[in-house]
């Protein structure tokens, strides 16, 4: 009976029961034997066979140019470091349920919190979208709070906002080249139309700057500075802590510091944003993109054109 209800692992030879010490009892019941939960337990414990979770140890197949990519980023790091120009790492956060909601984490309070027992998305009064800029130089960090999609758009925005009240004051507003190191996907990916076209007429265009972007392979984003620096202080700072309000969020993100100096900066953006945008064939072709010779999937620059065009 128990011999079809077996898994395991041919290299190891770890066995495990698929079905529960209840269902077991119920088929010997039916098979005319008696006997209580404890002692099947003890009878599959003594034939090495017990409670097994699943493990996460398997790493898929990487890609063939991963570590290529990681010292060319290495390379381009160390190329604008020595120059003196800006680099900036960037990525979005966890979408958060604004509302009483249950938040990871623990706090020193004589009682607990009291939250909602579901999360459900239609009990919340918003949903907040931060979207991260890291200034590894500086050790500092940007949290802007959009209140609708994650989209290329939202993405190029921060990122100006960025350079407009931040970036121009920490470098000299006349720096040609900008490098910014993000994920392979989601709205600031190495796929989607949006982010490139946006880039090039919001911030390379409308600065004369160029940028030059380098993304992290598939599987690789915890390597992107701004998750170790910026992200995993700002979920230590708020846990156990209810996002009730997206004021209390960027309270929390804003008294987001570390030992070495972390400050950080966050604003809540008003503007909504659509998903679906599309860019054609026509206004790709007339972006000024240069892709590099080294995974040039993963590393272009995007230079200004003349009037914009």
């Amino acid at each position: 009976m128990v011999d079809d209800e077996i898994a395991g692992d041919p290299v190891s030879g770890e066995r495990w029961v698929r079905r529960s010490l209840q269902q077991l009892q119920r088929g010997m019941s039916e098979k005319k034997y008696t006997l209580c939960c404890e002692t099947i337990r003890r009878l599959l414990l003594k034939n090495d066979i017990r409670l097994k979770s699943n493990v996460k140890r398997l790493t898929p197949k990487a890609h063939p140019d991963r570590d290529l990519q990681f010292r060319y980023i290495q390379f381009q790091k160390a190329t604008f470091d020595s120059a003196g120009y800006p680099r900036i790492s960037v990525d979005s956060k966890k979408k958060e349920l604004i509302g009483p909601f249950y938040n990871n984490g623990q706090v020193w309070c004589e009682k607990g919190t009291e939250v909602n027992t579901h999360d459900f998305p239609g009990d919340a009064t918003g949903k907040a979208t931060p979207y991260g800029i890291y200034d590894e130089r500086h050790n500092m960090g940007f949290v802007y709070v959009g209140q609708s999609a994650d989209t290329g758009e939202f993405a190029v925005d921060c990122i100006v906002r960025w350079w407009e009240e931040i970036g121009c004051y920490h470098y000299p507003k006349d720096v040609p080249e900008l490098l910014i190191f993000a994920d392979g996907g989601g709205s600031n990916g190495y796929r989607p139309r949006l982010w490139r076209q946006q880039l090039q007429e919001k911030l390379v265009d409308a600065f004369n700057i160029a940028v030059t972007v380098c993304h992290y392979p598939s599987g690789a984003s915890k390597w992107n500075p701004i998750e170790h620096r910026l992200f995993s202080e700002i979920s230590k700072t708020w846990a156990g802590t209810p996002l009730t309000s997206y004021e209390v969020m960027l309270e929390g993100i804003r008294n987001t510091k570390t030992r070495t100096g972390l400050q950080v900066q966050a604003t809540l953006i008003e503007k909504k944003y659509e998903k679906g945008k599309k860019v054609n064939d026509e206004d790709m072709a007339a972006l000024a993109i240069k892709r590099h010779s080294i995974c040039p999937m993963w590393n272009y620059t995007i230079k200004p054109r003349k009037n914009g065009k």
